[in-house]
């Protein structure tokens, strides 16, 4: 029970609601409908033909932030206190999937990777997508608290249809930054970005 407890503790409260909401199923009657918006993922089978770099776990980001409409945030937990969005730890996600094993062969295979790797104490070692000059600096935190927490797919596209992420726009590009400072009338001075 200490076990479950400690692990309950670090999904926080809607984590265990929605814990609590798979485990004990409703009556036919009060199930919940599909909610109009919500975006259905596509099955996929060849992951070959994808956009992206290959990663060591097929994560489906139109799974977890499309259909099931999970805030960037939830995973990347420190962008809005640091300038690094952080990559979710195998125990974040492991919040979940301890009980969530996955609903079809395919996704049950990744969630097996991702408790083997869990099990191991081995972190999953994802492969960068978004890289910036070393000269110039992006601070997540500044511009989650001035454009809200969808400001994510101005820089990184619609995230939540991608089943896996790969670059849309070029950030690295000082083009693309001073057209977003330019587009909102923010300042350009230099010692902005590099500093």
């Amino acid at each position: 029970m200490r076990t479950l407890a400690f692990v309950l503790g670090g999904v926080g409260a809607g984590g265990l609601a929605a814990l609590l909401a798979l485990g004990s199923p409703m009556p036919q009657a009060q199930q919940a409908q599909p909610v109009a918006d919500s975006i259905a993922a596509p099955a996929i089978s060849d992951t070959g033909s994808l956009k992206g770099p290959r990663q060591p776990l097929f994560f489906r980001h139109d799974i977890h932030a499309g259909q099931f409409k999970m805030q960037c945030q939830y995973c990347h937990y420190s962008v809005e206190a640091s300038s690094e969005p952080g990559i979710p730890t195998t125990q974040t996600c492991m919040g979940c999937h301890l009980v969530v094993a996955g609903s079809d062969s395919s996704s049950r295979l990744e969630i097996g990777k991702l408790r083997q790797a869990w099990n191991e104490k081995k972190p999953i070692e994802w492969v960068r997508v978004h890289f910036l000059a070393r000269h110039a600096h992006f601070p997540h935190q500044r511009h989650i608290k001035a454009m809200g927490p969808n400001a994510c797919s101005t820089c990184h596209g619609d995230v939540a249809r991608m089943p896996q992420v790969f670059k849309v726009n070029n950030v690295n590009n000082m083009g693309f930054c001073i057209s977003c400072h330019v587009e909102r009338k923010v300042s350009r001075d230099c010692t902005v970005c590099h500093y």
